[in-house]
């Protein structure tokens, strides 16, 4: 019983948080004949959003995904390298610190409530409802921007999704819940038994990846409201660490999955520069 009141009071906040993210709004403006759209009324007005609709979903999907695989060669050239080498630094580090650190939340048994409420199903659960019940309660009050902010989160969270399984299916990293608690928690690479879209891969977290993309999402194009980014990188954080006490992922495999969530969303999806 307690589980069901878990599972149907993490519901409730994502409905409730869907509910306050949605200000009233006056319908956009065409900017032109570019193909976008613009409101007078949202903070991201200076930079005219992309055309989003569920038609053109596929062709920004292909897009996104050219920009995603060649970035590595625009990071060669000088561009955003320094960031790019302080995410692979912490990384790197986050990697050598994994086999002291997992074994830890491999045997406890004091996250045993948390992970009741923020089990892998509810974290997906929620991070579906919210841009879905946004949409939703876009339609009812006419307001585009509200639409296509969860139009670009459902963007985000298929572009992070193809990541993750490509990744998944390369390092297939073994996952520490099929470590035993005093087993080799430094051979974990290429370990993993093989599955369909890496499901039992453990680098990087999928659920992270993707709670960060949506989370990025609705921080940028509602980062007037100085509480939403504190909301949605919160809930974001939540999910990543549930994945950590979980024993589903390393520590390593959870920051990766939050780096990568948000430059998707920031600069492919988003592409705020």
């Amino acid at each position: 019983m307690s589980g069901i009141f878990n599972q149907v009071g993490f519901l409730s906040l994502c409905l409730m948080a869907s509910a306050v993210v949605l200000p009233g709004q006056s319908e956009p403006t065409s900017s032109g004949d570019t193909g976008r759209v613009a409101d007078s009324r949202h903070p991201l007005d200076a930079a005219p959003e992309r055309c989003v609709s569920w038609i053109g979903l596929p062709r920004n999907l292909l897009a996104d995904q050219k920009r995603v695989w060649t970035f590595p060669l625009r990071a060669a050239r000088g561009k955003d390298w320094k960031p790019t080498l302080a995410v692979v630094a912490a990384a790197g580090a986050l990697i050598a610190l994994d086999p002291h650190d997992a074994p830890y939340f491999r045997r406890t048994s004091s996250f045993t409530v948390f992970n009741q409420t923020f089990s892998g199903r509810n974290t997906m659960l929620g991070m579906v409802i919210l841009p879905a019940s946004v949409y939703v309660a876009g339609l009812e009050k006419r307001d585009t921007y509200a639409q296509h902010t969860a139009l670009l989160a459902g963007e985000a969270a298929a572009d992070t999704a193809i990541v993750a399984w490509v990744m998944k299916d390369a390092f297939h990293r073994v996952r520490p819940s099929d470590i035993s608690p005093n087993g080799n928690f430094f051979d974990s690479w290429f370990e993993a038994r093989g599955s369909l879209l890496g499901k039992n891969a453990s680098f990087p977290s999928g659920h992270t990846i993707e709670a960060f993309s949506i989370a990025t999402v609705f921080a940028e194009r509602y980062r007037k409201h100085r509480w939403v980014p504190w909301v949605s990188y919160g809930l974001a954080t939540v999910v990543g660490f549930s994945r950590i006490s979980l024993q589903a992922h390393f520590p390593s495999d959870v920051f990766v999955g939050a780096a990568l969530g948000y430059f998707i969303s920031h600069d492919v999806v988003l592409r705020v520069h």
